[in-house]
Order: structure tokens, then sequence, then C-alpha cells
């Protein structure tokens, strides 16, 4: 696949240093106006002074190295303690006095009235279809479809092929997995867990975690199904 890297006009500040922060970085240095400059771990979490070729420093001297005036922030913590660690550095970053960056993939079908809220993470072949709104500090990680007229709240995270009908509410904080499918007009309570695969068709409260069916192995094996000779 061949893109055309946008210009760099904005310099942007990678929080973690995890396999998320590269991912980050990867998306942001290839397909955003945002120049990456650095990382930046909490000081008791600081393992090496340098990723991708990029300073990685401690979180709570980013301020004295990159100017909040200059530069922006961008949290890559995925759903850990429910999204609270991603919120909490978020709200940290921009008490410091950065503006929080979000990313949203050239990859994919967002409606001209969707509204999309500052520190987001939009990965490639989303459908986000007319009148959605997605607020503040959510990732969408690779194609899901989120219906007309739904809203995904503050801090969530939607793993990847999950689909949202349509007139749904995602409750903040909340977690939906691999494969989960939310039907037509069902308010996601806050802080919910919806495991992968899981179905829900009915509104559900808060606090409530759904676990996904996990496969057992049968009790013949594929060859003996199959009638293949052992070796």
């Amino acid at each position: 696949m061949n893109m055309q890297t946008p210009a760099k006009t904005r310099k942007l500040v990678i929080v973690g240093d995890s396999a998320f922060a590269e991912i980050a970085h990867e998306y942001f240095s290839v397909d955003s106006d945002y120049e990456v400059v650095a990382f930046s771990v909490e000081r008791a979490y600081l393992r090496q002074d340098s990723l991708h070729g990029l300073p990685c420093v401690a979180f709570e001297d980013i301020e004295t190295k990159y100017a909040p005036d200059h530069h922006a922030v961008f949290v890559a913590a995925t759903y850990t303690q429910l999204n609270r660690l991603r919120t909490r550095l978020a709200a940290a970053a921009k008490a410091k006095g950065y503006a929080l960056a979000s990313y949203i993939s050239s990859h994919n079908f967002v409606w001209r009235n969707v509204e999309i809220g500052e520190h987001c993470f939009v990965f490639e072949d989303n459908t986000i279809q007319p009148y959605v709104r997605i607020k503040d500090n959510v990732i969408l990680w690779s194609g899901n479809h989120i219906g007309h007229h739904s809203t995904v709240h503050e801090n969530c995270f939607i793993a990847s092929h999950a689909v949202v009908s349509g007139f749904c509410e995602i409750g903040a904080n909340t977690f939906l997995g691999v494969n989960a499918t939310i039907a037509n007009n069902v308010n996601i309570g806050r802080d919910n867990w919806i495991g992968l695969g899981v179905t829900i068709a009915k509104s559900t409260p808060d606090n409530t975690l759904y676990k996904g069916d996990r496969a057992t192995p049968a009790d013949v094996t594929t060859r003996a199904f199959f009638k293949i000779p052992e070796d």
C-alpha cells in the first residue's frame, strides 16, 4: 500500500512505551501531520532512554523538555483498569497545559456529520455512520461498525470487528471485545465489560461484566475426525 505522508506541522509526545505506543508512533508518523519527537513514561516505570530512535523521558518532567505551547500529547494506553490509566494520564497531561492529540485513520468511512471528541484513536476500516457521536478519550481498534444515531461515551475501548447498531448508547469506561454485537436501541451502562463474541440485545446496568464463551477442544482429534492416518 502506497501512502503519501502528510506534511508535519505539529509536534507530538507519546505517553507510553508499550506495543500500543509503538503502533501509535507508526500511525502518527505515516498518516498524520504530527511529528513524534519523544516517548514518555512515569518515572517509576521508565526502563529505557530511547525508543525507535527517540528520547524516552519521565512523564513528570516532560514540560521542562517539550514545552506545552509547542507540543501535543497522546496517551497510548489501552483498557487497563477499565480505561482509567489512559484517562488519568490524559487528564494529567492536560493539566500540564498540553493539547490532547487524536488520530483518525485516513482509511475509514466516517460520515460528514459524525462528531469525534479529543484524544481519540480510530484505526483503519471503521465504519461510522451519520449522526454518531464519539466522546473524548475513545479507542476504536480496526474494523468496527458504529451505527447511525449512536453515542460512544467517554473513555471507552472498542476492540476489532464489534458491531454497535443504530440508536445505541455505550456508557463511559466500557470495553467491547472482539466481535461483540450490540442490537438496536440498546443502552450499555457505565463500566461494562462485554467479552469477545458476546451479543447484547437488551440494555444493561452499570458495572456489569459479560463473559464470552470460550471454545473447548472436542474429545476427538482433527485427524481422527477427518479420517487422516496418524504419522
